[in-house]
């Protein structure tokens, strides 16, 4: 298996000091995935979660969304060769395949993707592509008829602003090899309590939040219609994509969400919610799941409109 981290050298200049010095940083490698057998995308990501992340990549794209649809997932033979003349398998090829009578989705050259770690699957989708394909749609939430927009599985409550601008911190906290790197993005599932349910981090905003999908899928979690995904960057279209197509009713961002982002949410009935700090947020789409009232109204403590 691939390192999460690698120590390379450095030099450091503090206050007119100049040191020579290891330097730890986060691993980064390309991910071929295969659907039977067949090349499909090449990812850049950070080493680890490689089955999950191949998962939540086709919830992603569609092809699964229940975990008996989903035969295993392989390492395929990626031999690379050592400065010693031996080899070594690289694990960065796998192999998902399908259960029978899953349908397999045409595979051409021009369906074949190269996604980077900063962008995704850039241009792939339109909003009607997405809002089509979705298994279980979020809906609009009070006028969907169960009030929770989640399409599937009960109701979800109004999200307090205090329970929202508490999750960064706690996201932050529970970064683990960021804290050695400073060089992670970070994804995250929340209650819509606030109780952090998992966490997984990658070179790739996109890649942490397949993994976060994959591993989902493979409980039978799906769809993800009573939680709140959290990402530390921002919210861009392929972010609200994965988020729509695992049934997640809430997409938060750190950071600013992009205009594609905002106009597939609204489509969708997404809440999506951006420039999440502190105390501040932007709520762009589905301002329904978010307590937002008047001052000193009922169910709204806190809350004003200016």
């Amino acid at each position: 298996m691939g390192r999460v981290t690698e120590r390379r050298r450095v030099v450091r200049l503090r206050d007119g000091v100049v040191s020579e010095r290891p330097d730890t940083l986060v691993a980064e490698e390309p991910l071929e995935i295969r659907l039977n057998g067949k090349p499909l995308a090449i990812t850049m990501r950070t080493p680890g979660d490689d089955f999950a992340l191949a998962a939540g990549f086709l919830v992603s794209e569609g092809v699964l969304g229940r975990p008996e649809e989903l035969a295993n997932i392989v390492y395929c033979a990626g031999a690379t060769e050592q400065a010693d003349g031996t080899t070594r398998n690289s694990y960065n090829v796998v192999d998902v395949r399908l259960a029978p009578g899953v349908p397999i989705p045409d595979i051409t050259l021009e369906r074949n993707v190269y996604t980077t770690s900063s962008c995704g699957l850039c241009g792939k989708a339109s909003l009607d592509a997405v809002r089509t394909t979705a298994r279980w749609p979020i809906g609009g939430g009070h006028e969907d008829g169960d009030g929770d927009g989640s399409g599937e599985g009960g109701g979800f409550p109004p999200l307090e602003p205090e329970v929202l601008a508490a999750l960064p911190d706690r996201l932050r906290a529970a970064q683990r090899v960021f804290d050695r790197t400073g060089g992670l993005h970070a994804a995250a599932l929340f209650s819509p309590e606030g109780e952090l349910l998992d966490l997984r981090e990658d070179v790739g905003r996109h890649n942490a939040v397949d993994k976060l999908v994959g591993r989902a899928l493979t409980r039978g979690d799906l769809p993800l219609s009573r939680t709140v995904l959290l990402v530390s960057g921002r919210a861009s279209f392929e972010l609200a994509q994965k988020a729509v197509m695992a049934g997640v009713p809430v997409l938060a961002a750190v950071s600013a969400p992009s205009s594609l982002a905002v106009d597939l949410a609204a489509e969708t009935g997404l809440t999506l919610v951006g420039f999440l700090r502190g105390a501040s947020m932007n709520v762009y789409a589905g301002e329904h799941r978010v307590a937002l009232g008047v001052s000193g109204a009922p169910g709204a403590p806190g809350a004003r409109r200016a």
